[in-house]
């Protein structure tokens, strides 16, 4: 359970440190078998660690929150070797580390590790050596990490990975690095960028104060509240309990983004893969289906009731501050059927955002603490129970409209594999048409032309539903232009959820933003600089990258910047998402410098990987001004919506660019 927690701590303070669009892996390791003498060998396992952080000893710290002791496991069998005493480290004595304001046991340069053991039978011997740890800097700590190494004893041959590397797949992994100048200057700056935080927050919130509304939940802060005060001994007792309560919703939310995390450190594009992976996003458009009709009323979706009844049941017997997290637990289980939709949606958007697993936990956690604060200030002000609207039909309303939303949402998944793939069913204009629909509908259930099946009897409709049917009314008069292939076909405050203005039913001339001249391969644009003597705009970028519409469609269709990326640059714009599958000779394992390897199997494997090796980031939409030599022309940049800045940005690109040559 402690290591649990230690790996929650190191985890959050990681993503609160370190900015979304960069990762580190401060430590490489390597490990040789050599013969010490007859049958006994030593097993040399070298930590070569970047300045300024620190790996920890096997020991576990002394202390109640200490960071992750590093551990090695082997495989040894009673046939084979065994392990002679415990693995050797070097003897340092403990040092005052600021992180866990403690003295400490870690290693820093380049500590070496010794297991001796006793070989039985070296026949085709295969040691495995698996290192689990962690490392810290005197700010923030990384999320564990697991290296596991082979050495065939026989052979005399090590290897990382179970996978073979040839000499063609190490010629084309050095062929994917390609020497970028001026990396000192414009990329040894460390930003601590929150940029998105704040937002995912509110929205995360938003979607709370919605959720509150839904039938599962409103009806159940009075009756909550109430228990708490008049159930406890005292009035102080009772406000206590009602504020824990609130406490444990919030930190209940905020854990079903743990996971994420954990996925998140496996691989810095593991949370692209997941946004954009075409069987995900099926099943997203599927379960929001779903979600949409039973928000409509023709079923309901519950979560099992025997896991609703096990935690109320232990809430009755436990008590205390352990029973009040049960009963935050039910209510997060009996609330399912209105939350989850909710959830769901915010869960999707945070995934294909840059830095998805921070976002995501900023979300989950505006969302538990607009769902907490009522509990909370509701015990701590009991008198404004009695002006709470009594619950009633408008729910019902409530949950239809949130149906429609849903709806309209679930094609947005539709579209990403769409995108990806390429299958060409859901144009642009297609999609728009079904969002115009879903808009139209919602408003004319809320003038009364449509009824669900829960719907009471008709009644004069309150004005709520006149001012939201009117909303919805405009919004599908907004969309309309959206049909045409005109100019206003561009609707800008839009931008990002449609499929771009390229993907259309309309023959655009071109598969690039806006009508420009992009290419998709950095070799061939690369040459076209070369022979055209201009500089090279390399856009990042993705098919269900939502920013990247929105500077697209919103930034780079300002005449100003339009007119200096089509006239004064060679646009290279490399799909990281995309998954067609590359010819089979140019498939390949890249091998990092880790030791592990990644199989290059796609397009967007292909320039997703280059991303991170060349310029290590790995967030779209990302931005790199080159000259056709790899100068870099100024700092590279990312999700930029202020056009004057971006402008600007470009300006200073050409200004460098056309500088004498030193």
């Amino acid at each position: 359970m402690k290591k649990l927690v230690l790996i929650f701590i190191s985890v959050f303070w990681f993503y609160s440190s370190l900015k979304a669009q960069e990762f580190l892996d401060p430590v490489d390791w390597e490990v040789k078998v050599v013969l010490e003498k007859d049958e006994i060998y030593n097993i040399l396992i070298n930590a070569y660690i970047d300045d300024g952080w620190h790996l920890y000893s096997q020991v576990e710290a002394d202390v109640d929150l200490g960071p992750l002791p590093t551990e090695f496991s082997f495989n040894d069998t009673p046939d084979t070797y065994q392990l002679i005493g415990d693995t050797q480290e070097p003897n340092v004595n403990p040092i005052w580390d600021p992180v866990f304001e403690a003295n400490i046991v870690f290693f820093e340069d380049d500590p070496l590790f010794i297991q001796s053991i006793k070989v039985l039978n070296t026949d085709n011997l295969i040691i495995r050596v698996e290192i689990f740890y962690s490392v810290c800097d005197d700010e923030k700590c990384l999320p564990p990490e697991t290296k596991m190494f082979e050495f065939n004893l026989d052979k005399g041959t090590s290897k990382t990975t179970t996978t073979d590397i040839s000499v063609d797949d190490i010629n084309k992994t050095k062929a994917l690095t390609v020497d970028i100048k001026g990396k000192e200057k414009y990329l040894s700056e460390e930003e601590k960028s929150e940029k998105g935080y704040l937002s995912i927050f509110l929205l995360g919130f938003l979607g709370g104060l919605i959720a509150l509304l839904t039938p599962c939940v409103f009806p159940m802060i009075p009756l909550t509240v109430s228990f708490f005060t008049k159930s406890a001994k005292n009035r102080r007792s009772g406000l206590g309990n009602a504020i824990l309560y609130a406490f444990f919703i919030f930190i209940i939310y905020l854990l079903l983004s743990l996971p994420f995390h954990l996925l998140d450190s496996v691989d810095p594009e593991i949370l692209n893969n997941i946004s954009t992976n075409v069987f995900l996003n099926v099943i997203f458009f599927i379960i929001f289906i779903v979600f949409a009709f039973s928000f409509f009323g023709y079923y309901e979706i519950t979560l099992p009731s025997s896991w609703s009844s096990k935690m109320d049941n232990k809430a009755a017997s436990i008590g205390g501050g352990v029973g009040i997290f049960f009963m935050a637990l039910t209510l997060a289980i009996v609330s399912f059927s209105c939350t989850g939709p909710i959830l769901g949606s915010l869960l999707g958007s945070s995934l294909t955002s840059d830095s998805g697993a921070m976002q995501l936990s900023f979300g989950m956690g505006g969302f538990g603490l607009a769902l907490a604060l009522p509990f909370g200030l509701f015990a701590l002000f009991p008198n404004w129970l009695s002006s709470m609207p009594k619950s009633g039909g408008w729910l019902n309303t409530v949950k239809v409209v949130l149906g429609f939303i849903e709806l309209g949402l679930a094609f947005k998944f539709l579209s990403n594999a769409d995108l990806v793939e390429h299958w060409g069913i859901l144009k642009r204009e297609v999609f728009i048409a079904i969002w115009a629909i879903c808009s139209l509908g919602m408003a004319l259930y809320l003038f009364g032309f449509i009824r669900f099946p829960h719907d009471g009897p008709k009644t004069k409709k309150p004005v709520g539903n006149i001012i939201v049917g009117i909303v919805s009314i405009t919004f599908f008069l907004y969309l309309i232009p959206g049909l045409t292939n005109t100019k206003y076909a561009n609707l800008k405050l839009l931008s990002g959820f449609p499929p771009p203005l390229f993907y259309s039913l309309y023959d655009t001339g071109t598969s690039a933003p806006l009508g420009l001249t992009a290419y998709k391969d950095f070799e061939e644009g690369v040459a076209a600089a070369k022979s055209s003597g201009k500089p090279i705009m390399l856009d990042f970028t993705g098919w269900a990258c939502v920013n990247c519409r929105k500077m697209e469609e919103q930034v780079w269709s300002r005449e100003d910047i339009f007119k200096i990326i089509n006239e004064e640059y060679i646009l290279i714009s490399l799909y990281v998402d995309d998954r067609k599958e590359l010819p089979e000779e140019d498939k390949f394992n890249y091998l990092k410098p880790s030791g592990c390897v990644k199989k290059i199997k796609t397009i967007g494997d292909k320039w997703a990987t280059f991303q991170t090796v060349n310029f290590k980031n790995n967030s779209q939409p990302f931005y790199v001004l080159l000259d056709e030599n790899f100068n870099l022309l100024n700092k590279p940049t990312a999700y930029t919506p202020n056009s004057d800045e971006y402008f600007n940005w470009l300006k200073e690109g050409i200004k460098n660019f056309k500088k004498p040559k030193s």
